[in-house]
């Protein structure tokens, strides 16, 4: 069985030569840097199976038509999200695509906690200031502490519901919206009946939906203009759930008060590249880097050893199960067509 890993990152290394050795000698894993594209499918000829780990769209047509001709019979992705997939294509060229759901719901919901703390604590603010030498006690730094706010959780699927028990852990009162409630989840958390009713009454509010075409922007003007004026939004799950230019204009007028952002709509443009501010082309990008209330992070929150070994490890053992079987517990066209 030979394997080609796209997309290849040097942190993963150890994990894919720990699956190697848990899975015998007639396993074959090559890796790669560059991601799948209609430059580097050709690559892909010769092998039994592929996974990757990438943002941005794998549209071209031909990627697919290729992968069908060179007997390929699937695409891993080492993600939780498959949206950068055209599904539509994979069908027609008889790829089963599937994702790792549940490679640590904690990782990001860890990192969606941390930054709600830093908001709540003004660390956005402290940081400057220290960084210039003001070491006053300004009025615009006092805190609030997480006992006495509102979190709004919007999507309580693994990740979001880890959110949900973190921050009740901390002593903060959690609500919640979800297409489909988790009935589990109500000894914890309070079911909204719209994400409107979420938005007017949440002090912090934490996104962990997919994307896809009922969840594409539905952060945007129309709803962040029902948040409090010194409310914060926290986005770990994917970039393309929020309007960025909504979201900026509503920091900018102060329809609420700062936002931590992990994920981007345009990032497949400078994740795990080294590029000076000056030499980014995004305007988005651009400004959200030099606003005083946002904290930015680079699509770190997955970014653990433990979520690290358990999306290469499930990424290949899915390969592996197509090959024997033809399908996957995790193909997610199963889960979008059901």
């Amino acid at each position: 069985m030979k394997i080609l890993m796209f997309s290849t990152r040097e942190h993963e290394l150890p994990a894919i030569a720990k699956w190697i050795e848990e899975n015998g000698n007639n396993v074959q894993v090559d890796t790669i840097e560059e991601g799948l594209s209609s430059v580097t499918v050709d690559k892909a000829k010769g092998y039994d199976g592929i996974s990757i780990q990438q943002t941005n769209p794998i549209d071209d047509a031909i990627i697919y038509e290729k992968l069908k001709e060179f007997g390929i019979k699937q695409i891993a992705s080492r993600a939780a999200g498959f949206d950068m997939i055209d599904l539509d294509q994979a069908t027609k060229n008889d790829l089963v695509i599937t994702n790792v759901p549940a490679y640590s719901p904690n990782s990001v919901a860890e990192l969606a906690v941390t930054q709600t703390m830093n908001l709540l604590r003004n660390m956005h603010l402290i940081n400057r200031n220290v960084n210039t030498g003001d070491f006053r006690w300004s009025a615009n730094l006092i805190a609030r502490e997480i006992r006495s706010t509102t979190v709004g959780v919007v999507g309580t699927g693994k990740i979001g519901s880890t959110a949900a028990k973190l921050f009740k852990g901390l002593g903060a009162n959690v609500i919640a919206y979800d297409a489909y409630p988790n009935e589990d989840l109500k000894e914890i958390l309070t079911y909204k009946d719209s994400l409107d009713d979420l938005m007017k009454e949440a002090d912090v509010v934490s996104l962990h939906t997919p994307l896809n075409e009922n969840t594409k922007h539905m952060i945007n003007k129309d709803n962040l203009k029902l948040m409090k004026k010194d409310a914060f939004l926290v986005n770990t799950g994917r970039g393309g759930v929020v309007c960025t230019d909504d979201l900026i204009e509503a920091l900018e007028n102060k329809d609420l008060c700062a936002a931590a952002l992990d994920t981007f709509e345009t990032e497949g443009t400078f994740l795990n590249k080294v590029i000076p501010h000056h030499d980014l082309t995004d305007p988005q990008v651009k400004k959200l880097l030099n606003m005083e209330n946002v904290l930015f992070t680079h699509h770190i929150g997955y970014f653990t050893t433990t979520a690290v070994d358990n999306l290469v490890s499930t990424a290949l053992n899915c390969v592996k199960e197509v090959l024997a079987t033809g399908d996957s517990v995790n193909n997610v066209l199963k889960l979008v067509n059901a």
